[in-house]
């Protein structure tokens, strides 16, 4: 039994590295994050600490803020730890967590994580048929009466399969590096009563080519993944787009610069479809946090 999606609002941050910081640090920075009213905090794979338990420190330090996994790769997980893990969570904070999970890319599993990649979507798919199966451990102590109550979750989705996926075994998907014309396509694979959380790069309050620079950077980073060149190429970019760390129409299409386009692709995503914007500032280094970006764009979540 899946329990009911919470109010999210339509626009949150999505953070990166969250883990990169001291807890006391994280905790702090989800606590402004509350206070500036974004609906929803997601949080990427953890490099250092695990995103599951960074979300306990942050939901510890917060009182209303939803924090969500966006997404935790399933790659070296047992389904039944994901499962005691989003149990714990959701028993300590009631409605105030979302489990995202996805099988992210070559680079990242075999490069980062050391584990083989193979047919993600087959094992995105058996993943989940064993996450959703009745705790063995729990009917073995004989304290399963009924269905146990399971964190809602969503599944990072770009390609027309993976969304299917989503449709079908989740409450919605996860996009990342989209632009609003995938977002109306997301919607209308997905279908009207799926929820659809839409990623969104942006960089403010910096010159117009430090701005570009610092987008075209990010950028750079996801060019060798064969899932978002995959995406790119159905929205009609080739290979000229993918050179020289990315054309000026890619990163154009896939970073918003300054508060004005920001809000102006906020709103696009959200008429194409989307449920939930949630917004990436750019640091410069991403050991740092960009706590002026977020305060500068809080009013977009009112």
């Amino acid at each position: 039994m899946e329990s009911a999606m919470p109010s999210i609002g339509t626009v949150g941050l999505w953070v990166p590295g969250m883990d990169l910081r001291p807890p006391a640090e994280s905790a702090e920075a989800a606590a402004e994050i509350e206070a500036l009213g974004y609906g929803a905090l997601w949080l990427s794979e953890g490099l250092v600490r695990d995103p599951f338990m960074e979300a306990a420190t942050l939901l510890g330090a917060t009182r209303s803020l939803v924090v969500g996994t966006g997404i935790a790769v399933i790659w070296g997980r047992h389904p039944r730890v994901i499962r005691a893990q989003a149990r714990a969570l959701l028993d300590a904070h009631p409605g105030r967590f979302v489990l995202g999970l996805g099988t992210s890319h070559a680079r990242m599993v075999e490069g980062v994580l050391g584990l083989r990649y193979e047919r993600p979507l087959t094992a995105l798919r058996e993943h989940l048929d064993r996450l959703d199966e009745p705790d063995a451990v729990l009917r073995l102590a004989g304290i399963a009466d009924g269905p146990e109550p399971r964190a809602p979750r969503v599944l990072a989705a770009l390609g027309p399969r993976a969304l299917d996926l989503a449709r079908d075994r989740s409450a919605g998907a996860f996009s990342y590096l989209v632009t609003p014309e995938h977002t109306a396509e997301a919607r209308a694979a997905l279908g009207p009563d799926r929820l659809l959380i839409v990623e969104q790069a942006v960089v403010t309050g910096l010159g117009t080519d430090e701005a570009r620079n610092r987008a075209r950077g990010h950028i750079a980073g996801y060019l060798p993944a064969a899932p978002y060149r995959a995406s790119w190429r159905r929205l009609g970019f080739g290979d000229a787009d993918f050179a020289d760390g990315g054309s000026d129409r890619l990163v154009h299409a896939l970073v918003a610069i300054g508060e004005q386009e920001i809000a102006q692709r906020v709103n696009a995503h959200l008429a194409a479809g989307a449920d939930h914007v949630c917004l990436q500032a750019l640091p410069a280094d991403p050991a740092t946090l960009p706590l002026d970006q977020w305060r500068s764009l809080a009013h977009l979540s009112r």
